[in-house]
C-alpha cells in the first residue's frame, strides 16, 4: 500500500523515517521559539532606534558664538570688519528630527598685512547632531578619502589626532610646489556629534605677511576645537 496523502514521509528504512521527521520539526519549533527570545530581549519587534548619544553637546542657532578664535589671534590674526551688505562672520544653523546642522564663517588677515597685500585667510567651521544615525562607522572612511584626491600640484596627508573627542583625524594639503599658504582640516566625532573646521590660507608671494605652515595652521584648529567643544556642552 502507498502512503495515505497528508501522513509524512516513511523515509528509507521504513518507520524510522517518521520519527526523523517529528524530530526535524521540534527542533524548528525549539529554533523559532529561540529566536523569537532573541528579538525580544534586543527590541527587534519593536523596532525602536538606538538612543543618540550627543555626549552632552547642544544645538545652538548661531555656532559663532562657541567659536573660540584666541589661538589665532595669538598667531597674530585678526578678524576682517564686514564690508558693506557682507557680515563677518556668518552662520548658519538648520534644526531637524534627524539632524541639526550649523555652520560658521570668520574672515581672517594678518595683523601685520599692509594695505597693498593681498591675502586670502578663512576658518570655516560645521557642527552636526546626528540625531538617528551613528556617524561613527563612516567616519574616519570620510577623512581617508583625500588620500586618493592626487593632482600634479598637490596631494592629501590624513593623520589620526589625540585629545579630542572619541576620535579625529586631521588632513593637510600637501605642495609639490612652493606654497604662499596652507589648507588643513580638523575633524572631530565625539558620540554622534561630529565637528569639522577648516583653515584656508593665501597670502600672494609679494605680500609683507608670511603665511602658516600645516604644521602653524595645525596647532591652531586643535586649540581652538578643544575650546570650541567645551563652550558646545553649556
Amino acid at each position: 500500500m502507498g502512503t495515505a496523502p497528508g501522513a509524512p514521509p516513511t523515509g528509507f528504512g521504513g518507520g524510522g523515517g517518521g520519527k526523523g521527521w517529528l524530530w526535524g520539526l521540534g527542533g524548528a519549533v525549539v529554533a523559532s521559539a529561540v529566536w523569537a527570545g532573541v528579538l525580544f530581549a534586543t527590541g527587534g519587534f519593536d523596532g525602536d532606534d538606538a538612543e543618540a548619544d550627543l555626549a552632552g553637546y547642544r544645538y545652538t542657532t548661531n555656532l559663532c558664538t562657541p567659536t573660540d578664535t584666541q589661538s589665532f589671534k595669538d598667531s597674530g590674526y585678526q578678524q576682517k570688519d564686514g564690508t558693506g551688505s557682507t557680515s563677518n562672520p556668518q552662520h548658519s544653523s538648520s534644526e531637524n528630527p534627524a539632524l541639526d546642522s550649523m555652520t560658521c564663517n570668520i574672515d581672517f588677515e594678518p595683523n601685520d598685512a599692509s594695505s597693498s597685500d593681498y591675502s586670502s585667510v578663512w576658518l570655516y567651521t560645521t557642527a552636526s547632531l546626528h540625531k538617528k544615525t551613528d556617524p561613527a562607522p563612516e567616519f574616519e572612511a570620510q577623512y581617508r578619502a583625500y588620500e586618493d584626491q592626487k593632482t600634479s600640484s598637490y596631494s592629501y596627508q590624513v593623520s589620526p589626532v589625540s585629545g579630542l573627542g572619541d576620535e579625529a583625524y586631521v588632513v593637510k594639503q600637501e605642495g609639490r610646489t612652493s606654497s604662499t599658504g596652507a589648507y588643513v582640516i580638523l575633524a572631530v566625532r565625539d558620540g554622534w556629534m561630529t565637528y569639522q573646521s577648516t583653515w584656508s590660507e593665501y597670502v600672494s608671494s609679494s605680500a609683507s605677511a608670511t603665511a602658516k605652515t600645516p604644521e602653524e595652521a595645525t596647532d591652531m584648529l586643535k586649540k581652538s576645537a578643544k575650546a570650541t567643544l567645551e563652550k558646545m556642552k553649556r
